[in-house]
């Protein structure tokens, strides 16, 4: 099993969520972000200076079988890439196991329900 961090511009979340349904992965957690990126500039709107340094991004948490690790980063690349600076990172970890809590299964089959797969 592995978990896929990856880290995307806020406008192409929808398109990564699409894309990852259409890749059938069916669950994932993600949340706001913010971080540095070595592009270092500032914006004037309306006479204000901003500092843009600080970067506004959604991390997507998946964790998947290791045959469903390349469909998925292939998934987000897809949807996510639009070939300018900014664009995320995808980190792919090893995990050690899984618990179903309701049921108390281990390992691969409690990121899946077995009987949708018949």
């Amino acid at each position: 099993m592995k978990k896929i961090e990856a880290i995307i511009r806020k406008t192409k979340f929808e398109d990564v969520k699409e894309a990852l349904l259409r890749a059938d992965i069916e669950w994932f957690s993600y949340y706001d972000v913010r971080g540095e990126g070595k592009t270092r500039q500032a914006r004037i709107y309306r006479g204000v200076m901003y500092d843009t340094s600080s970067i506004e991004r959604m991390m997507l948490n998946i964790v998947v079988r290791d045959k469903n690790v390349e469909k998925t980063v292939a998934a987000i690349e897809q949807a996510a890439k639009t070939g300018e600076i900014g664009d995320g990172r995808i980190f792919i970890l090893p995990v050690d196991d899984t618990i179903r809590i309701r049921t108390g299964e281990r390992g691969d089959i409690a990121l899946y329900n077995a009987e949708q797969e018949k």
